[in-house]
């Protein structure tokens, strides 16, 4: 059993004891219940041309183990926005990457009552509709679609409850193939994970290979593998208009030297 394999077989048994019938109109009754999240979309798009950065709060990865434990989430969150994060992603699994829901909460909290507030991804293993209900609950202004660990119904059924509910869709691919799944199910936002999820192993060819093949409508992320100017030099060349990055950031004694250096590659 690969590693995807695993950890989604595990998250589809985490959750089963919430399941319940999740429509459209009880997610946009919550919308509309609710103060609507910033646009996640819109912040990818810098007017100025430079790399956007969506910057990750994770202590810890099945490929490197941990990564930053005990690490605060909503200090790292403000330490990322001070550096000019245009958006974060927030790891809310628990057993593989040391996240919580509440992390998610926090940061989306504190940043209501003190603004500016920065759209947050819920980075997430996600598989149906409650876990949408959730994020929205939880303040996030997207939510992750791994398109190679779904099928094409979970695909629909999790992107419907994103709209219904005011959320965008981060769609996250690995091959043509599952480019091709995204386009069809008229995904906005397409990530390419330069992480292969089966065994780990980084590859920035694939968002040099596959980006150039996305719709010119479609907003292009580069995900995983980004450490250095020279890496976001390379994607943005493929033509991504923003990059994910992660364990680099966590590591940094300076977040926002990094973050400057894949604004200006």
């Amino acid at each position: 059993m690969d590693k995807l394999t695993e950890i989604m077989a595990h998250k589809r048994r985490e959750i089963a004891p919430l399941l319940r019938p999740v429509f459209a109109d009880e997610l946009a009754a919550l919308h509309h219940a609710l103060p609507p999240p910033p646009p996640f979309r819109q912040a990818l798009r810098r007017a100025d041309g430079k790399l956007a950065v969506i910057a990750e709060m994770k202590r810890r990865s099945p490929s490197v183990g941990a990564i930053k434990e005990g690490a605060s989430a909503l200090g790292q969150a403000r330490r990322y926005r001070a550096a000019g994060a245009a958006a974060l992603s927030i790891l809310t699994d628990e057993k593989y990457f040391g996240g919580a829901l509440a992390d998610l909460q926090e940061v989306t909290a504190d940043f209501a009552t003190q603004p500016p507030a920065l759209p947050c991804l819920r980075k997430d293993f996600m598989v149906h509709p409650v876990q949408v209900l959730q994020a929205r609950e939880s303040g996030a202004s997207a939510i992750l679609i791994i398109v190679r660990a779904l099928t094409d119904d979970e695909i629909e059924a999790l992107h419907h409850a994103a709209t219904a509910a005011g959320l965008d869709a981060l769609f996250e691919i690995h091959s043509e193939d599952e480019l091709a799944r995204a386009v069809r199910r008229k995904a906005q936002i397409i990530g390419v994970n330069n992480r292969d999820l089966a065994v780990f192993k980084n590859d920035l060819g694939l968002s040099e290979r596959l980006i150039p093949l996305f719709p010119k409508n479609v907003v292009a992320v580069s995900e995983s593998g980004i450490a250095t100017a020279a890496d976001a030099a390379r994607v943005k060349a493929a033509g991504a208009h923003a990059v994910l990055v992660g364990e680099s950031l966590m590591r940094a004694e300076d977040p926002a030297a990094l973050i400057r250096a894949i604004h200006h590659a």
